[in-house]
């Protein structure tokens, strides 16, 4: 058994170095759970997001790389043909699953599956027949040989092949590491970029411009969501690794001409700075998959300028180096919002996991329809032309962001009697939120204080803060809020869930006062 544990580390530790030398591999592991992904029913995929969050991905790769270690297990007790030829079955599973991916090459792929079963191949061996002295079946005595070596040359040679494993697989967290950071530097954002126009604020008596006062109370959501914290929901298990000068734009489908873009003429454009908020649909109520960022990029209205889309398109479908494929209203696009091609992030290229070196952002629509990472190619087609990838697992084809606030402070939610700041955030993308309410016990509505953004960006395509101060006397206390969209819109009460367009309803907690 401990034989084909240490042969699956040896074959796992192989294939996650190669992986991280070239682009052009894509680790095995993370290629058997794209094929999970691929194959996996809809509501599966929704309630493991509901579950897990963004430990979805960690976990299904844990799981991968721990089932992998019991068939090795498995198969370590099997005869020498059986295990042999398990081994390669398991291989020549593992080398489809690399092949089918994008961004993998044919030959790299096959030339690493064969190191791996070469090397996995050799531990199994070893096992069997340490020292090549193979006793026959009539062999009655102790070879003197195998008494005085074995259990040396066993530590011996199951320590190397753990530390090999171990090294093999930190060198290529390390090679991935630096590649990471070696195609981002490739990128400058420009010095002169122009702040998307901040409209004025629409009338509210509720609005108070002194930001910076609810930046400072305790456990406060910033109003920009620093890059190590913005969240992370979608399919990639590996985050594919893009050099930036090979990079380009395949703009085309029902325009009246085809174009390919790269970088520099994306830079050539009208570079803009906008502050815009996504979230995801798989978002509770109250929940964490939302964040506000201020994004570098060009306007996609400009973009489909040079294509001139011709009347009957319809879609905008778009899709990643990595095969990913979503698509959205072109009218989204025409009526004003600030839909972005992106490479910046809070004023930094973009990170490679939010999609280095081009994304899509787009207000008011939530991420599973619009926000296209490491994007390849642009499309015009008509609505039934195609859908995207979650369409066919069961979500909602119309995706606009729901209204929806949520309490973030007090954290933790056991404070002591007197003035107590009650806030959070509320999101209304693209529409705008106009005021913020509180109800303590059931009580009536009290309109909340809403910070003003002083930041890049079209009002209400960001979140707003929102504070309440509270006299708090002793007891147990329910409290929930409600936002009003500038349209006019309240924030629905009766709760729903988030599949298959977006979570509804008021977010409450439990207060402790003493």
């Amino acid at each position: 058994m401990a034989g084909g544990i240490l042969a699956a580390a040896i074959c796992l530790s192989i294939g996650e170095f190669g992986a991280g030398i070239t682009s052009k591999i894509v680790s095995p592991v993370s290629a058997v759970g794209d094929l999970i992904i691929d194959f996996m029913p809809g509501p599966v995929i929704r309630k493991s997001i509901e579950i897990f969050g963004s430990a979805q991905k960690p976990l299904l790769l844990t799981t991968i790389s721990v089932g992998t270690f019991a068939v090795g297990a498995f198969l370590g007790r099997c005869s020498a043909r059986a295990n042999q030829a398990g081994l390669f079955l398991f291989g020549i599973f593992g080398a489809y699953a690399m092949i089918r991916h994008p961004l993998s090459s044919l030959s790299a792929s096959c030339f690493l599956t064969a190191l791996m079963l070469l090397a996995g191949s050799a531990v199994l061996r070893f096992f069997r027949d340490p020292f090549g002295i193979s006793s026959s079946s009539d062999q009655t005595f102790e070879d003197p040989r195998r008494k005085y070596a074995d259990r040396r040359g066993f530590l011996v040679f199951t320590s190397g092949i753990s530390v090999a494993s171990l090294a093999l697989l930190l060198g290529s967290r390390v090679l991935s590491s630096q590649s990471g950071e070696t195609v981002r530097s490739k990128i400058d954002l420009p010095l002169q970029r122009n702040a998307q126009k901040n409209d004025s604020n629409p009338t509210s008596t509720t609005r108070d411009s002194s930001l910076q006062k609810f930046e400072n109370i305790d456990g406060m959501t910033t109003w920009i969501t620093p890059n190590s914290q913005f969240y992370r929901i979608d399919t990639a298990l590996s985050i594919p690794v893009i050099d930036p000068t090979e990079w380009s734009l395949q703009i085309g489908g029902l325009t009246k001409r085809n174009v390919t873009l790269n970088l520099d003429d994306l830079l050539k454009l009208n570079v803009i700075d906008a502050a815009i908020t996504l979230a995801c649909v798989s978002n509770e109520v109250g929940g964490s998959l939302v964040g506000n960022a201020v994004w570098t990029g060009v306007p996609l209205a400009d973009v489909l300028e040079i294509v001139e889309p011709l009347p009957f398109a319809e879609q905008v479908f778009s899709s990643s180096v990595d095969g990913f494929e979503a698509g959205f209203p072109l009218s989204v696009v025409e009526d004003g919002r600030t839909a972005l091609l992106a490479f910046g992030m809070n004023g930094e290229p973009l990170p490679l996991k939010h999609g280095f070196p081009v994304r899509l952002v787009v207000p008011g629509l939530y991420g599973y329809v619009s926000a296209v990472k490491w994007l390849s190619s642009i499309q015009l087609t008509r609505w039934s032309a195609a859908t995207g990838f979650w369409i066919d697992k069961g979500w909602a084809r119309e995706a606009p962001i729901k209204i929806a606030s949520r309490i973030d402070v007090p954290s933790p939610r056991r404070v002591a009697a007197g003035l107590v700041p009650v806030g959070g955030i509320a999101f209304y993308p693209d529409v705008g939120i106009k005021a913020v309410q509180l109800s303590i016990d059931n009580g009536p509505w009290k309109d909340c204080r809403i910070g003003d953004s002083t930041g890049p960006g079209k009002v209400g395509e960001a979140w707003v803060q929102w504070l309440y101060l509270w006299d708090a006397t002793p007891g147990y206390f329910n409290i929930r809020v409600r936002a009003v969209g500038t349209d006019g819109l309240l924030q629905p009460e009766r709760p729903v869930p988030p599949a298959p367009n977006g979570a509804e309803g008021y977010h409450e907690v439990r207060i402790l006062v003493t």
